[in-house]
């Protein structure tokens, strides 16, 4: 009988020779999955899993929750569209990694005692990564957010932003006519400030923690606005509300 639920779970996990990301447990309106990032899109259904190379695809009115393997969840707003890129899970340590191609994600994923557990999204402009907390990315192809509700999220600019500054650095271009006012150093903890949205002065050329109630806007130039965004108006938003009654619901 072991042997049975041993081989089940082997199937389970690896199918198609992918590594299981986790199942969707809560299809709302119209959701597709091309499965393997391939051929056509096909109506998702509850329990289905869900793997590396997957697509999820939500359209309008439409939302997603795919609860990850081990624990947390992840929902995906309207008109969205997402690409899982990992999913490496052993005993107490948890990696999943995903590309938001546009629209809305929200992760919830805190890790159990002595766990380490990161969940990564990439936008088009930042990525972010988190190692047990609750946080929300928006992406757009000129500019993507990121906002923490709980806990503490690293970010930095994407892969293609920072190598296509450093290219134009390169080619003697400085934005903004001159050298960058700072250069930020290892990953710390900032402390949330007063004012709303500032300036885009200087390119993001490192990692940055934002604690909870910090937001970080990131534009395809490398350059980023942080600030402390309103979350009595955000709380408003019937995206953001949902999943609060959805953490509510799941004790979190």
């Amino acid at each position: 009988m072991k042997k049975l639920f041993f081989i089940a779970f082997c199937l389970s996990t690896f199918a198609f020779g992918q590594k299981e990301f986790g199942k969707i447990t809560l299809p709302l309106g119209r959701v597709q999955v091309q499965k393997g990032g391939t051929g056509d899109f096909k109506k998702a259904m509850p329990r289905m899993p869900i793997h590396e190379k997957d697509v999820v695809k939500t359209l309008a009115k439409s939302r997603c929750e795919i609860s990850l393997v081990g624990g947390g969840k992840l929902r995906i707003g309207q008109n969205s569209e997402l690409e899982i890129t990992e999913a490496n899970v052993k005993p107490m340590e948890k990696n999943f990694g995903a590309t938001l191609k546009k629209g809305d994600v929200w992760v919830a994923a805190k890790a159990a005692f002595g766990e380490k557990k990161n969940v990564s999204v990439r936008t088009p402009t930042a990525v972010a990564a988190i190692r047990g907390t609750k946080y929300r990315a928006k992406a757009g192809q000129d500019e993507s957010s990121v906002l923490v509700y709980d806990g503490k999220v690293d970010v930095n600019a994407a892969k293609n932003v920072t190598e296509a500054r450093k290219d134009q650095l390169k080619q003697g271009f400085q934005p903004g006519g001159g050298k960058p006012k700072f250069t930020l150093g290892p990953v710390t903890e900032v402390k949330a400030p007063d004012q709303v949205s500032g300036p885009y002065e200087v390119s993001l050329e490192d990692w940055v923690s934002l604690v909870e109630g910090m937001q970080i806007n990131i534009r395809k130039d490398g350059k980023y606005s942080m600030f402390k965004f309103d979350q009595d108006a955000d709380t408003g938003l019937d995206f953001v509300k949902w999943n609060k009654e959805q953490d509510a619901k799941d004790g979190k």
